[in-house]
């Protein structure tokens, strides 16, 4: 099955909102600032309202209330904002994919589990820009729902077939032909995003080197923990390529940390954003 006409479904079906793409162009403008981005985010209520509600989240842990969205941009930083701002886009995106074959509640949450167990991660190894693997990993999902949209039957059958220590990528790749994660990356670079956010699923390999590289590795890991709702005892529960584990390099009660946390905070994250 072509990969192909699944992608100029999705980009033909919906279009990404123009504050999304005028916050994209300033942060890659250096003459705007943090004042000319919040004037275009403050014209969006809904994306004003839960941008302070993230910034008052556990999501980025600030001592102090966050009460403006100039404060909050001041002390998030234009890049997490943008992340925000996707995050914001991926639910119009997906309610504009609706299918009936998809419990849309589910599916938004393990969506926003996926993109907080791998913002978890990066954080737990020390590393900045975790908000971007938040996305990331809600975007992951994206093109599940688009081929519950334009393969109905096909979507049948391949839900039908999935165990829960089943691997889902390697049923993907056999069913429609390409995994989800390849597919929604396609997607992303066709919208023109930053590579930073297309790239990590666009090369996962089900077998291959570069779920020895720390991007792809998060993903993947993340996905599966999202999807089997577990923490360490994943590894167990699926077979979890060796080169994952040691590319990540985490310990067994980091991951317990990891997904206690994401539990936590995925319903309180998800209503947040729908």
């Amino acid at each position: 099955m072509s990969i192909s006409p699944i992608v100029k479904y999705a980009t033909h079906s919906f279009t990404l909102p123009d504050t999304c793409v005028r916050l994209r162009t300033m942060l890659d403008d250096p003459l705007s600032s943090i004042e000319d981005m919040a004037k275009v985010m403050s014209v969006d209520p809904s994306l004003s309202a839960k941008v302070l509600k993230l910034a008052n989240s556990a999501l980025f842990r600030f001592p102090a209330q966050v009460s403006s969205v100039p404060k909050a941009l001041s002390i998030i930083g234009g890049e997490a904002a943008y992340n925000i701002s996707m995050a914001e886009t991926a639910n119009l995106a997906f309610k504009s994919f609706a299918s009936d074959n998809i419990n849309f509640g589910e599916f938004w949450h393990k969506a926003i589990l996926t993109g907080l167990i791998a913002k978890s991660i990066v954080q737990q190894k020390g590393i900045r820009g975790s908000e971007r693997y938040f996305v990331v990993g809600i975007l992951h999902h994206l093109s599940e729902l688009v081929c519950a949209t334009k393969l109905p039957e096909k979507y049948v059958e391949y839900k039908s077939a999935i165990a829960e220590d089943t691997v889902a990528m390697s049923l993907q790749q056999r069913f429609f032909g390409f995994t989800f994660a390849e597919c929604s990356g396609l997607i992303l670079k066709s919208w023109n995003l930053p590579e930073s956010i297309y790239e990590p699923l666009l090369t996962i390999e089900l077998t291959g080197s570069n779920l020895g590289q720390f991007e792809q590795a998060v993903v993947y890991l993340s996905a599966a923990m999202a999807q089997v709702k577990l923490g360490r005892e994943v590894f167990d529960k699926l077979e979890i390529p060796r080169s994952v584990t040691e590319t990540i390099g985490l310990n067994d009660y980091e991951y317990d940390i990891i997904f206690e946390f994401a539990q936590a905070e995925s319903t309180k994250i998800a209503s947040a954003l729908n």
